[in-house]
């Protein structure tokens, strides 16, 4: 009886579905091609999704609250632009870049916090705008060309960053470390902390919250930050790797982190969010991306199977949630 009741409380568990959904994954992909379980293949896999993945774990926790940030694919690509023009422009030191970078992030999110919970402007317009504003601020900045070649070769900050190192035959970035602490620390915010509570209760009930001494408006405000510092150190790790930054990086990103997240089982409603579930809907999209193009479906199919996945994954939270209720 008591196997029985675990059973049924790991099959209610909202991180349930998007696990299986990745073991069928893995499973469908490897059968159709050997090679995609390759050290190669899984390295390459790991080096793409941890920089979105960081801006998922940021989005997770400002989505619990019951709001959205649509501007961190404008920022991913906004932050190397600035970082890389003061550089090149023997303004500052690379570091000096990075940290101005991340301060004027921090004060994007600010700035959208503030409209949200101060103007009473919902998030999805505030930065909806916002996203315009810093696209075209980085279009503005490099004339719409992106910035010229460079080498942070020597560089500190790009070993710490994006150095890497062999395990055997699997190549590992730094940046993989960067994305496991970022998951332990905000789970652990979420689940294990007054703050995390504190975000439950302004993204499930807000009245209810205040009414219980919750300082709502800034607690959304330290996770519009949050959210901002998340894709503008995102988009500065991307940069480093690929010596390049283009200020049309980061198209489309806050839609696929949207989508990681929701597959994950963090409500679109608010009030309830789980990190584990959002690694695994990080995996599941970026396994699928990767997996797609190794078994020769077109690239430009890749949404297709996003929407049918998220659809999909939807239906499956939204019973779950009926049974939950009916205490079945």
């Amino acid at each position: 009886m008591e196997n029985h009741s675990l059973v049924q409380r790991l099959i209610a568990r909202p991180e349930f579905g998007p696990f299986v959904l990745l073991v069928v994954e893995i499973g469908v992909f490897w059968g159709f091609n050997h090679d995609f379980l390759s050290p190669q293949n899984i390295s390459n896999t790991l080096a793409f999704t941890v920089e979105l993945g960081l801006i998922a774990l940021a989005m997770t926790l400002l989505m619990t609250s019951g709001e959205f940030d649509l501007s961190v694919g404008s920022l991913f690509g906004f932050s190397p632009v600035l970082m890389w023009t003061l550089f090149n422009g023997g303004v500052t030191s690379l570091e000096m870049g990075f940290v101005i970078a991340l301060v004027v992030a921090a004060l994007i999110g600010l700035v959208n916090g503030w409209f949200v919970t101060q103007l009473k402007i919902p998030s999805f317009l505030v930065t909806l705008g916002m996203l315009l504003v810093v696209r075209g601020s980085a279009l503005f900045i490099t004339d719409g060309f992106p910035q010229r070649t460079w080498s942070a070769e020597g560089s500190w900050l790009a070993e710490a960053l994006v150095g890497d190192f062999f395990i055997g035959p699997f190549r590992i970035y730094m940046s993989l470390f960067w994305f496991i602490a970022a998951a332990i620390a905000l789970g652990f915010v979420l689940t294990q902390s007054r703050t995390g509570n504190w975000i439950q209760a302004a993204g499930g009930n807000p009245n209810a919250a205040r009414a219980r001494g919750v300082n709502v408006n800034r607690v959304k405000i330290g996770l519009f930050v949050l959210s901002s510092l998340m894709a503008s150190l995102a988009g500065v790790i991307s940069s480093l790797r690929t010596s390049a930054a283009n200020p049309n990086s980061g198209t489309g990103y806050e839609l696929e982190v949207i989508a990681m997240v929701v597959i994950g089982g963090t409500a679109l409603t608010g009030g309830r969010g789980t990190i584990i579930g959002t690694v695994l809907g990080i995996l599941i999209l970026r396994v699928m991306r990767n997996g797609i193009v190794l078994i020769g479906v077109p690239g430009l199919a890749y949404n297709i199977f996003i929407g049918a996945i998220i659809l999909g994954m939807m239906a499956l939270h939204s019973w779950l949630e009926r049974r939950h209720q009916a205490g079945t």
